[in-house]
């Protein structure tokens, strides 16, 4: 997801390497690692964005996945 961000790139693949490490570790198939990934989405929108602002941010975030999936 090409985009200006505050956080380095380091930071960005520790995480992500982390991420997907786990994944890997514990020999997640595609659905598995969907539906943990997902809730693990709905956990920081539930304890880290405003209920007001949950549904919009739900949806630019929507929006940046689907272009990024699909090369734009």
């Amino acid at each position: 997801m090409p985009q200006q961000s505050k956080y380095t790139d380091a930071q960005f693949e520790t995480l992500m390497h982390d991420i997907i490490y786990a994944i890997e570790k514990n020999h997640a198939n595609r659905d598995l690692s969907l539906m943990v990934l997902g809730n693990v989405i709905t956990t920081i929108f539930e304890q880290q964005v405003e209920p007001g602002l949950r549904e919009k941010m739900a949806e630019q975030f929507t929006q940046v996945l689907l272009k990024s999936i699909n090369g734009k």
